[in-house]
């Protein structure tokens, strides 16, 4: 099937800025990273090994060291091969290449889904047998298959042909990346079938099978010959056309229809929702803000709404499926996604959800979620899908998926007049490169911004709170300003976000900062040898000034360290002005000044709560601010290790022994991932440095020289209680070992104690055991 001329204009272009970019690799890089990923892992090599070596080869992950070929396919990233350029197999668990190796005790591990069970070496060789066969087999048909010959019928037989010779890999994404690297000009690197479908019909081409996205378990071979035969049109390796394509789209995306009438034959909500660049649902009697409810589990959420909706329908089951629509509507329904609200078969618009879930009271349908309008002319989808629903997601059919694709590639025509406007509008938006969505963490600050106008990030040290705050408030103001990630912003444009004056500004707030410093204040000046003092604005009066001056655009302050400062104080006036339906009320100053919140300003705030707990903030300034709760994350430290001990459940287990023995406010005292990411820790003396010279003297200071409690956290192996001192000794390099043990004795220790509580003290005599041989070191 042809390409539409005009798509293939726009890879070429996409292509190109992409490189330029350095987004997208060079044919050569593609060449290089090919050429060594076959020299390890290729047929050639996986054919001269058995037994235990090609056990390890292919998924061996004892040390850090190791690099097996289920570490190439998902991780791998460096000068050597970059796995991230070739499709991506990430999500899930381990148990995905069929069996592991524990990083921690080298056991390996079999089983299905997510329930791993231990192994004994035998069994696990006999998988990575099989394993090897099947990919060796699948490698044969891809040589032997006519690379002259890409139709849809030639990649038909392949996939009867795959199934027959590789049973149990052919329908693993991981087997088929492994074939693509080895014969990358015969498939493509989506390694999934929704994605490979899903880009399709981007490109306005019905999938071969006629199988639309939502069938996970579709054919994963069909569809490689229409990718194929683009990247030749293109003269590029197959990886760079689907790099274009990703840049192009924006990502993967999910398709939903939302219902615009008050059930089946109610009044219409349509032109609120056109006009006011928004799709919603109803229930405004029944189901309050989401807002404050987002944070919860998907389980818990829906059983809240559910338990809302019953009063409103006789059947629980009802309630039931209407809570579960509700859901995805608030939490599913994604940036990015697109949106096709109708009454019936007819689609009245098409939009691009920007932003996250709001709430209007006063609407019929309060629940809203932002949307960028692509088409306003009415159409019919060609087939049924679904029961008419208010929330139902598209994807099963392909023919609904092609057509609106169709509709939106050629901007749709309308004589009216507000369709043309929309529609103009909506042509211009689209000429921007789509840009993928928030990720989960900007989108949720992003949603509190709307609802409240202000957010504070708060939780114990190390969580990363002023790093993410800038982050979100910088990917936000390239987002509205420019219609860019951040990024892609060139040099200019990052400079009008980041510099003092631009459209990020940061202030960190201390015991000496006052009223004067934020809103307003007398200072000297000194003109011709006489003194006099001069009014001048404070950072945020001055950010609402600049802001009335541009009001297309959005401003953010970023306040840290918020509650080290008087907070009545500084605010002042402020307090009243901050809140969302304040905005743009006018006070007047004790300078006799008028001043005023533009909407068009947020702020957000962060708050280390080993200092202060959230809960001694001043009363009026917590109900106008939404809040984040950041805590360690030891998932941030997965993979990560010094020597044999993972840094991951280490942190964990510190912050276990820290939860059990400082008691009181112990949850706002625990030790942040950020100590261990700020710096690439890749050896024990690395890691020696930080625990000795920044988590200690922290520890220190919440055990107020309490050299006991100082023990039970950290250990005997570090503290010698006898003496009231760290163990200083330990960390000279020559103990490495020791240290290593000592660590990883703590680490055992939390766990058993949480777990196997029996245990105790054969675990307390081995901990002592770490620590007799750090005094005799």
């Amino acid at each position: 099937m042809d390409i539409e001329p005009q798509l293939l204009d726009d890879l070429k272009s996409a292509i190109d800025r992409g490189q330029a970019a350095g987004e997208i690799i060079t044919s050569q890089q593609h060449d290089e990273y090919i050429r060594n990923f076959r020299e390890r892992f290729g047929p050639d090599a996986l054919r001269r090994l058995d037994g235990e070596a090609l056990l390890k080869t292919m998924h061996g992950r004892r040390s850090s060291d190791s690099r097996c070929l289920s570490y190439w396919l998902e991780f791998m990233n460096d000068e050597t091969f970059a796995t991230n350029a070739f499709g991506g197999i990430g999500g899930g668990s381990a148990l995905k290449f069929g069996v592991y190796q524990r990083p921690t005790d080298g056991e390996w591990m079999g089983g299905k889904g997510t329930n791993p069970k231990a192994i004994t070496v035998d069994d696990a060789i006999q998988i990575a047998r099989r394993q090897r066969d099947e990919l060796l087999a699948g490698d044969k048909l891809l040589a032997e298959l006519n690379s002259v010959d890409c139709s849809d019928e030639a990649y038909s037989d392949l996939q009867k042909l795959m199934e027959g010779a590789a049973p149990e890999l052919s329908g693993d994404g991981w087997a088929h990346k492994y074939w693509f690297l080895t014969h990358s000009d015969k498939l493509d690197d989506y390694h999934s079938p929704r994605y490979q479908r899903f880009h399709l019909y981007k490109l306005l081409q019905m999938p071969p099978d006629g199988v639309g996205i939502l069938d996970g378990g579709a054919p994963r071979f069909v569809c490689a010959g229409r990718f194929v035969r683009i990247a030749r049109a293109l003269n590029v390796p197959v990886s760079i056309l689907t790099s274009a394509l990703n840049r192009r789209t924006g990502g993967f995306h999910r398709f939903w229809r939302i219902g615009t009438t008050e059930g089946s034959d109610g009044d219409s909500q349509w032109a609120n929702m056109r006009d006011g660049n928004y799709v919603s649902i109803g229930w405004p009697d029944s189901v309050p803000d989401l807002s404050p409810h987002l944070s919860e589990e998907k389980v818990t959420l829906k059983d809240r709404i559910r338990e809302w909706l019953v009063p409103a329908y006789s059947n629980s089951g009802v309630a039931s499926r209407k809570a579960g629509e509700v859901v995805k509507f608030v939490r599913e329904m994604a940036e990015n996604d697109l949106v096709l609200a109708c009454e019936g078969q007819t689609v009245r618009g098409v939009g691009r959800v920007s932003g996250s879930y709001e709430h209007e009271g006063g609407l019929r349908f309060p629940h809203k979620r932002p949307v960028q309008w692509l088409l306003l002319d009415p159409w019919q989808l060609p087939q049924p899908e679904g029961p008419r629903t208010t929330v139902f997601e598209l994807g099963r059919n392909g023919e609904n998926l092609l057509e609106l694709e169709h509709k939106i590639f050629s901007g749709g025509v309308s004589n009216s007049p507000t369709s043309r406007l929309h529609t103009a509008r909506a042509k211009a938006a689209t000429a921007v490169t789509q840009l993928p969505p928030l990720d989960q963490f900007a989108a949720r600050v992003d949603g509190i911004l709307r609802r409240k106008g202000q957010v504070l990030l708060y939780g114990p040290p190390g969580t990363g709170k002023t790093y993410l705050a800038v982050r979100a408030a910088t990917e936000l103001a390239a987002r509205q300003r420019f219609g860019k990630t951040h990024s892609m912003l060139t040099d200019p444009e990052r400079a009008e976000i980041e510099n003092p004056n631009g459209l990020v500004r940061k202030c960190t707030f201390h015991p000496g900062y006052g009223y004067e410093d934020f809103i307003e204040g007398l200072r000297p000046e000194t003109v011709s040898g006489h003194l006099f003092f001069e009014r001048r604005a404070g950072i945020f009066k001055q950010l609402c000034a600049d802001a009335e001056k541009a009001n297309d655009r959005h401003f953010f302050l970023v306040v840290d360290e918020i509650n080290r400062g008087d907070v009545p104080r500084i605010f002042g006036e402020l307090i009243t002005l901050l809140e969302r339906d304040k905005r743009g009320s006018v006070v007047t100053l004790p300078s006799g000044s008028h001043f005023s919140v533009p909407s068009n300003v947020f702020v957000i705030g962060t708050m280390n709560t080993a200092d202060r707990s959230i809960s001694l903030l001043d009363v009026a300034l917590r109900r106008r601010f939404g809040f984040i709760e950041l805590m360690p994350d030891s998932s941030l430290l997965e993979r990560r290790a010094v020597g044999e001990l993972p840094l991951g459940p280490w942190l964990d287990a510190l912050n276990a022994r820290l939860r059990r023995h400082l008691k009181r406010d112990a949850r706002n005292l625990q030790i942040g991932h950020a100590y261990l990411l700020g710096q690439p820790i890749t050896s024990v003396a690395e890691f020696s440095r930080v625990l000795r010279e920044d988590l200690i003297p922290l520890l220190e200071e919440y055990c107020y020289d309490d050299f006991d409690a100082l023990s039970e956290i950290l250990g005997p192996g570090l503290v010698d209680v006898q003496g009231a001192r760290i163990r200083d000794e330990i960390f000279n390099i020559k103990n490495e070992d020791s240290l290593l043990q000592a660590l990883a004795y703590e680490e055992m220790q939390s766990l058993t104690l949480v777990e196997n509580p029996e245990q105790n003290d054969a675990v307390d005599d081995a901990a002592d055991s770490a620590a007799d041989e750090t005094d005799d070191a």
